[in-house]
């Protein structure tokens, strides 16, 4: 199993509850590697002082989260060279035609201007590609927002094998244990999911967040204008999109359904009570432990150098499976 993460903006709840907490599940289900994708935030522009701060911040919350390196591969994407050599083995395999066709290309480009959109940002679901690629992997969890890149993944490793000979596994998608796969809105705007790119931090828990900071965010999320009393905190995601989504919330961290959660609330002020202790009690000792490792870099940046080996053993093998499969030169 292979999975990664961005190390931009600073991860939330729903990161969390939407993949993190099972990334720790899955490490003892899969020989799983964990990746944060540094290469991948290069392709909008940002600060690279920052950008090197929040890799090891990403990994030490990765590893604050569950992930522990004795049951997991933990690595940084750009450590691992053989990531970007098979990308262009990739990027030489691919069409425009296919890659224009992404649906987040084509909202980011639109966003920002086709004109001056960065070639990576057009060319990353190859990236991604590779990432999965290089490590004969099996399973892949994703989101519905990353199911287009698999597919494309899959469609890139099947032409490769008709053409050149079997070089890499398909891979397939993977969803989170029944009842898990949590979809966390933003709370300030129900209708969007949680973002590290909202336009603003109100509707956003940060894993970081301090505990009176999250209190206040939940306080202040939006419900609706239906007076208290019987029936009017229920699970409807259509009519009342930000009690569901607190109901969510607690369902997610106190267990349950939704729908069953609603029947013991008759008004919001006690639903926001209870989903802002949930969120700060499931996110204290993992606060705890980014702490201890934010207090000592250096155990973490040596955690990921390991990791980076132990891919690198798995990576520089696919690899030269591809450069020999395509015709290069043995060095």
């Amino acid at each position: 199993m292979f999975s990664g993460i961005q190390p931009t903006g600073t991860s939330h709840l729903g990161n969390y509850l939407g993949a993190l907490r099972w990334w720790v599940d899955f490490q003892d289900r899969y020989d799983a590697l964990y990746c944060v994708v540094d290469l991948h935030a290069l392709t909008i522009p940002g600060d690279p002082e920052e950008l090197s701060k929040a890799t090891l911040t990403t990994a030490s919350l990765l590893l604050a989260a569950g992930l522990d390196p004795s049951r997991c591969i933990l690595f940084v994407q750009s450590h691992v060279h053989q990531h970007a050599e098979l990308t262009w083995l990739l990027e030489c395999t691919a069409s425009m035609g296919e890659l224009n066709r992404m649906t987040q290309w084509k909202d980011k480009a639109a966003k920002g201007g086709e004109e001056s959109a960065r070639v990576g940002l057009f060319a990353y679901p190859v990236l991604m590609a590779a990432d999965i690629l290089l490590y004969d992997t099996d399973l892949v969890p994703v989101g519905d927002d990353q199911r287009q890149h698999l597919e494309l993944t899959r469609d890139l490793a099947q032409r490769w094998n008709t053409r050149y000979g079997d070089t890499f596994t398909i891979p397939n998608a993977v969803i989170a244990p029944a009842g898990g796969g949590a979809r966390i809105m933003d709370l300030q705007d129900p209708l969007r999911k949680m973002s590290k790119s909202s336009g603003s931090d109100a509707g956003i828990i940060y894993l970081l967040d301090d505990p009176d900071v999250i209190e206040r965010k939940v306080k202040r999320a939006v419900t609706d204008l239906d007076p208290p009393g019987p029936g009017a905190v229920r699970w409807d995601p259509d009519e009342k999109p930000g009690v569901s989504n607190l109901l969510e919330i607690l369902a997610a961290l106190r267990g349950g359904k939704p729908e069953e959660i609603a029947a013991g609330y008759e008004n919001y002020g006690k639903l926001k009570a209870d989903a802002a202790d949930a969120v700060i009690e499931m996110l204290r000792p993992l606060q705890e432990r980014y702490r201890e490792y934010a207090q000592d870099p250096g155990s973490v940046q040596a955690i990921l150098a390991d990791g980076a080996s132990r891919a690198s053993d798995i990576a520089s093998r696919t690899y030269e499976r591809a450069r020999s499969a395509i015709g290069l030169l043995p060095r």
